[in-house]
């Protein structure tokens, strides 16, 4: 935290540059925002917890509330999903995210059965497996990033849990599901506001002009891209225009994830 803080005063006072865009998780962002102390525009744009954000700061990310209601009313009109359990990083927006499903959840006549947040690096998921069996979730909410959300999950698959319990995934990508593989990916869902995989033909032509320009081995563009794609055309004074923030729920198939619904 203290070095993003610095990175940020640096960028400022050395390389005076004009604005900021920050893509990093949220126990970070108060104190960038203290650095910044409003000198520059400061755009925050991956997905977080919502709710109030620091002064200062424009969120242009899609907030956890957008994704969570409509993977958790899916599941459980369509998977008759009423038990959840909850695992996530030990910070703000995993915190913050679980009561916003805790309550989503309750109005939807479901039961919060257990919920465990892990600080980073932490591998021993054997209490946390214990809990999922001993509770009978029916759903494992995950709220990890990155390299922790990939251990998980793939420890997850080896006890076996993927076999009895549905996982749905925020903040996971077709990069994080390279890193679980497809071996450990059956029965995981996610809920995005861009997938690679979308058919439309907007996306498709947008997809042949990206490999056009970057060949056909460049990375994969998520949700993470698009969301710095809206704030450099916010920055630029040209907002595209997004009348309601479509949002699809996928299930791994693989090494891709294949679009079941949208909302």
């Amino acid at each position: 935290v203290a070095e993003a803080a610095a990175a940020a005063d640096d960028l400022i006072v050395l390389d005076d540059v004009d604005l900021l865009v920050g893509m990093h998780p949220s126990d970070m962002r108060e104190a960038v925002t203290t650095a910044v102390r409003g000198r520059r525009p400061y755009l925050y744009t991956p997905q977080y917890e919502g709710g109030r954000i620091e002064a200062g700061v424009t969120a242009t990310g899609v907030t956890a509330a957008e994704l969570l209601r409509p993977g958790l009313h899916w599941l459980s009109e369509r998977r008759d999903a009423r038990r959840f359990f909850i695992v996530g990083n030990d910070y703000v927006w995993p915190q913050v995210s679980s009561a916003v499903a805790r309550a989503l959840i309750r109005d939807g006549g479901g039961t919060l059965v257990g919920q465990s947040f892990l600080p980073y690096g932490a591998r021993d998921y054997d209490p946390i497996f214990a809990a999922i069996r001993r509770t009978r979730a029916d759903v494992v909410i995950l709220l990890l990033l990155g390299q922790e959300a990939i251990a998980f999950n793939r420890e997850f698959a080896e006890a076996g849990l993927d076999r009895r319990h549905l996982r749905f995934a925020l903040a996971t990508d077709e990069t994080v599901l390279y890193g679980i593989g497809a071996e450990a990916s059956a029965g995981l869902h996610i809920t995005a506001t861009y997938l690679a995989t979308l058919r439309s033909a907007g996306n498709d032509g947008f997809l042949e002009r990206y490999h056009g320009s970057f060949g056909d081995q460049a990375p994969t563009p998520n949700s993470f891209c698009q969301s710095c794609y809206d704030a450099l055309h916010a920055l630029a004074g040209r907002p595209r225009p997004a009348p309601r923030r479509a949002v699809h729920l996928a299930e791994a198939d693989g090494l891709d994830f294949r679009v079941i619904a949208s909302f």
